[in-house]
């Protein structure tokens, strides 16, 4: 067993104030819940503008509340206004941030802060992409910390085109100091893992590696009444990678009376096509945006739908679908890998590209009286405490 753990919560901490958590914070935050509950000693590491903050487990108790929104943030202080003056929920953030940490140092000077506070061949766990550069990690490496990184997928990489300018480059970077420092690297599924060695071996040096799913807890819907009339629901941000444009095609091709798409997400980047189509939609277009909704709202449409349309063009793992089917709704997705390896022969798998297959797919499921379509066996989803399990008998 390790002496300590050290958990990156940079990325998850980012978040504080911000609205829902996406699927990396998610994860983040599921290991943060997860450490806590073990008899061990365990301390958080965030990164700010001005330095790194290292907490104990007095202060990590604190910060799920902080997450979920059910403990204010503190009044900006000092530091944070001077270096966050148009970010204010951010200085407030790191102003609470700092009043829970048992330590700080510049950014130089992260060895040292860690050698301090932390048992040699303690373990360091990144979850969230933050950190992974070559200065922080030599230095947690040479504190005398096992380094271990969830890498969630190569997408920047292997598709740049999805992603915001300069992003291939700036994780082609992150990619190559995990190739020269970690110990262990954490895959998702199989799909994932293969394209992630490959890059890693490229740059040089492919760690040991594991695959270990994440969990998916079953969606718990609330009380909302979801509408009676055929409905269809994407969730996702709604960026270009997520092909919001096909099922806007598609929808346009519809026969009236539409049936109704409830496009669930937060606005991305790099898609004011989309946007601009999503603003001048029609009353009758039959197509809602909704975004912010709790867990449980979500849940509750999610429950209700004909079917869940996912029409991504690539993924590292894809957890709407898996709480979809977990709630024994048809799954019509793009047919990727991860997607067949996650849920095989569950999912209805259509090119990304052709219109016209998820025309006729979502035509016959609308005329279909739900009764008769009505649900699929449900999938069991994975667990976190299988995903614990393998990661934590290494890690």
């Amino acid at each position: 067993m390790v002496p300590a753990r050290l958990l990156d919560l940079t990325r998850l901490v980012s978040r504080l104030g911000k609205g829902p958590l996406t699927g990396v914070d998610r994860v983040e935050y599921a290991y943060l819940s997860h450490l806590l509950t073990l008899d061990q000693p365990l301390f958080g590491l965030i990164r700010t503008n001005l330095g790194f903050l290292l907490l104990n487990r007095v202060g990590l108790d604190q910060l799920p509340a902080l997450v979920r929104g059910e403990t204010p943030l503190r009044q900006p202080d000092l530091l944070g206004l001077l270096s966050h003056g148009k970010d204010p929920i951010r200085a407030r953030a790191e102003a609470t941030l700092r009043r829970l940490a048992i330590a700080r140092a510049p950014h130089p000077l992260l060895q040292r802060l860690l050698r301090r506070h932390l048992p040699v061949g303690s373990s360091y766990l990144n979850t969230g992409h933050a950190n992974l550069t070559d200065r922080s990690l030599s230095a947690v490496h040479k504190a005398g910390l096992r380094i271990t990184v969830l890498i969630h997928d190569t997408i920047p990489l292997d598709l740049p085109q999805y992603c915001r300018a300069g992003t291939a480059m700036d994780f082609q970077r992150k990619l190559a100091a995990v190739s020269h420092h970690a110990d262990l690297v954490i895959h998702t599924t199989q799909d994932a893992r293969a394209k992630t060695d490959a890059h890693l071996a490229r740059l040089g040096r492919c760690p040991t590696g594991l695959v270990a799913k994440l969990g998916v807890p079953i969606p718990q819907p609330d009380d909302s009444e979801p509408p009676h009339a055929p409905y269809f629901v994407t969730l996702g941000t709604i960026e270009p990678r997520k092909n919001h444009a096909l099922l806007l095609d598609v929808w346009e091709k519809l026969p009236a009376p539409k049936p109704m798409l409830y496009i669930l997400g937060s606005r991305g980047w790099e898609n004011h096509a989309v946007f601009a189509r999503l603003d001048s939609l029609r009353p009758d277009a039959g197509i809602t945006e909704l975004h912010g909704l709790t867990d449980g709202a979500v849940a509750a449409l999610l429950a209700g739908a004909t079917a869940f349309l996912f029409p991504s063009h690539a993924e590292g793992f894809g957890i709407p679908p898996i709480e979809a089917a977990a709630l024994g709704i048809p799954v019509i997705s793009s047919d990727l890998p991860v997607i067949h390896e996650l849920l095989a022969d569950y999912a209805v798998y259509l090119d990304p590209s052709d219109v016209y297959s998820w025309l006729e797919t979502i035509t016959a499921l609308a005329k279909t009286p739900k009764a008769k379509h009505g649900q699929k066996r449900r999938i069991d989803p994975p667990t976190w405490a299988d995903h614990f399990k393998a990661v934590l008998n290494l890690a």
